[in-house]
């Protein structure tokens, strides 16, 4: 078996473990050890494995990923989801799917103090959910709403996302932070255009909520100073070169710890819980990484990814069509695993190709994103989803499934925008100090 096919049996053999619901981290690292011990021995392979995890989790720049996580949390703790909400509803509640829109709203503002779809979605759905419901929405609505403006939660910066995909490939996570903030803003345009359309076909599916008077708006608009106040400083302090993105996170993580003290949120037990969960979630991220590491090692073994560069110039094929179906593969690979093991595991391969077929990094950074934002709200495997059923128990997959569409459709819409005009991405990077 020639070592490029050998490549390929590995991607499969992964993607088949983690349909039979082995980790992520595990499928990579047996699989990417098994395939580089036949390849190269098994004594090399004990070098692989003495190296892999220290090279993975050694940069620098991964302390971001915890402090982000811990901004997201204590964000959260805070409670700054709930002013964000009532913020948002006092604006657009009184339109038909109102709250809907109001969800997807605070969902992308939430996202920027957040970095995780997951978060976003669990943590907006508890206030959100309840509240349509109260109103008569129809749960189709609610509850896809809820998934795709969780979503936004790793476009908008700041998005781990964006840091694995930086340093796995070594570009600015700054300027991938700043990428993402208008086809994060789109993105929630379209999510909003897609409850407009359905409510205008159906009334039904999303009731108006009472008209709120201009100065209870304006009451809610100085409620959320907070979230104003730590984006601002977060995200300007990159943009404008005072920072650095790893002190950036350090200045966000201790933003949202002092307005959890200020807010009255912040004890002994809920300072404990902060920290685990941010623990937890930090090695969820660093294990997948360290098996990430090890696989990547057999793929570059198999000389796969040069073999695909020289049979995409073989095929002659315009750069468009190639990237389409490289779009195609990861929407089918986003049904089946999580946005995060999907970029680690196919970067190695895809980035020199996409390298080799002349399109900006930072660019297709957005895209692949973007990419994986449809795959956290595609049955079967969409991970909002599961997340919505776990904050409703009471709420099927079906109904979720079937409300998801035309949000999908939107994200389409997007993909298609932002391959027209690169510049929706690559515009604001371009002005940064």
């Amino acid at each position: 078996m020639s070592g490029p096919t050998l490549g390929l049996v590995g991607f499969a053999a992964v993607i088949l473990l983690i349909f039979i619901r082995v980790p992520v981290a595990i499928a990579m690292g047996v699989v990417g050890a098994i395939g580089y011990g036949l390849l190269n021995g098994w004594d090399s392979l004990g070098f692989i494995l003495g190296r892999a995890p220290f090279e993975s989790v050694f940069p620098v720049g991964l302390s971001v990923v915890p402090l982000f996580v811990m901004m997201g949390v204590f964000s959260a703790h805070a409670g700054l989801s709930r002013s964000l909400y009532n913020f948002v509803t006092a604006f657009v509640g009184h339109l038909r799917g109102g709250l809907a829109l109001a969800t997807i709203g605070a969902s992308a503002i939430f996202g920027a103090i957040c970095g995780s779809s997951l978060a976003t979605s669990a943590t907006i759905g508890k206030i959100a959910l309840p509240e349509m419901r109260r109103l008569g929405y129809d749960d189709r609505l609610a509850s896809a709403s809820v998934a795709a403006g969780g979503t936004l939660g790793v476009m908008i910066p700041p998005s781990i996302l964006f840091v694995v995909y930086g340093l796995m490939t070594e570009n600015s996570i700054g300027k991938l932070f700043s990428a993402g903030i208008l086809p994060g803003i789109l993105g929630m345009l379209l999510y909003m255009g897609a409850v407009r359309v359905m409510t205008a076909r159906n009334a039904a599916l999303g009731p108006a909520a009472a008209h709120v008077p201009w100065r209870e708006r304006f009451r809610n608009l100085f409620a959320i100073w907070e979230v104003i106040a730590l984006f601002g400083v977060v995200l300007g302090g990159m943009y404008f070169g005072w920072f650095s993105p790893t002190e950036a996170a350090a200045v966000g993580a201790f933003g949202a710890l002092l307005l959890a003290g200020i807010g009255g949120h912040l004890n002994r037990a809920s300072l404990s819980a902060g920290l685990v969960e941010t623990a937890h979630t930090t090695a969820m991220i660093f294990m997948i990484l360290i098996g990430a590491a090890v696989f990547n090692y057999f793929i570059d073994a198999t000389n796969l990814t040069q073999s695909l560069i020289q049979s995409v110039k073989d095929l002659g094929w315009n750069r468009y069509a190639v990237l389409a179906l490289i779009a195609v593969f990861y929407i089918l690979l986003g049904c089946l695993m999580d946005s995060l093991s999907m970029i680690l595991l196919t970067i190695a391969a895809v980035y020199p190709l996409i390298m080799a077929l002349g399109f900006d990094p930072i660019w297709f950074g957005v895209m692949l994103v973007t990419l994986g934002e449809i795959g956290m709200i595609t049955p079967p495997v969409g991970m909002n989803l599961f997340v919505l059923q776990s904050v409703s128990p009471g709420l099927k997959l079906e109904t979720i499934s079937k409300g998801i569409l035309p949000f999908v459709g939107a994200d389409f819409v997007r993909l298609l925008l932002l391959t027209a005009f690169p510049l929706i991405a690559t515009w604001l990077p371009s002005r940064m100090q």
